[in-house]
């Protein structure tokens, strides 16, 4: 888990390449996240996330920077500045998204604003605000084998995010594997084309996500609790 309580462990898995960005990318900081650990101890977790190849060992994005040291050109696929260690390299757009279209992307994990019952995304933008891209959202969850979205439950409003259907620009349709949020774990059962909660996190019950959540979803036999 990460520092908001998110769980990724069971789902990555070793010699997979992993595109982080947004809520995820909190897996390669602080002291003792999952990710870093286990990228950094044994070397065979490989993360990319458009920018810089296996970040997570290689640049450290936790490190507090001096002025001086400083370079705004140096930044994650999450506009976070990080800091260059020895060992870590640099490839262009070019290449990266070659990666993605070519198929040589196993997983992405990454944020939405909105998501639905079918499993469909808007993540890249909300009408009439500015966006400066649509950036490589489109080509991820059309190009890798598999998709986490990591997001909160509900909005800053507290309005469902897991909805019958998306009203936002859509990034892609029926794409998404699984689930993370603040509440619980869902994974996409493809028969029913519906979201099956699996685990709840400590003190959630079922019927606050069935309250927070208009989407409909299914829900497993034994609910497992997240350990967080």
């Amino acid at each position: 888990t990460d520092n908001n309580g998110y769980a990724y462990e069971a789902d990555l898995f070793s010699g997979d390449w992993a595109d982080l960005t947004g809520i995820p990318s909190d897996l390669v900081d602080g002291d003792g996240d999952l990710l870093a650990d286990m990228s950094c101890l044994d070397g065979e977790i490989i993360v990319w996330d458009g920018v810089a190849l296996a970040w997570s060992c290689d640049l450290d994005a936790d490190s507090v920077l001096t002025e001086a040291e400083v370079d705004a050109d140096m930044i994650n696929a999450g506009k976070q500045t990080v800091t260059g260690v020895a060992g870590h390299s640099f490839f262009s757009s070019a290449e990266s998204f070659g990666m993605i279209r070519g198929g040589h992307i196993d997983l992405a994990i990454l944020g939405a604003m909105e998501i639905s019952q079918g499993g469909d995304i808007a993540n890249w933008m909300i009408p009439g605000k500015m966006v400066k891209g649509m950036g490589g959202a489109m080509d991820l969850v059309a190009g890798v084998r598999r998709v986490i979205v990591t997001m909160e439950h509900n909005n800053k409003k507290g309005a469902p995010k897991i909805i019958p259907e998306c009203t936002l620009p859509l990034t892609g349709l029926e794409c998404i594997d699984m689930v993370i949020t603040d509440l619980c774990v869902m994974e996409m059962d493809r028969d029913q084309r519906r979201f099956r909660v699996t685990e709840l996190a400590p003190e959630v019950t079922r019927e606050e996500i069935i309250e927070r959540t208009t989407a409909a979803i299914l829900f497993a036999d034994e609910l497992r609790t997240i350990e967080v």
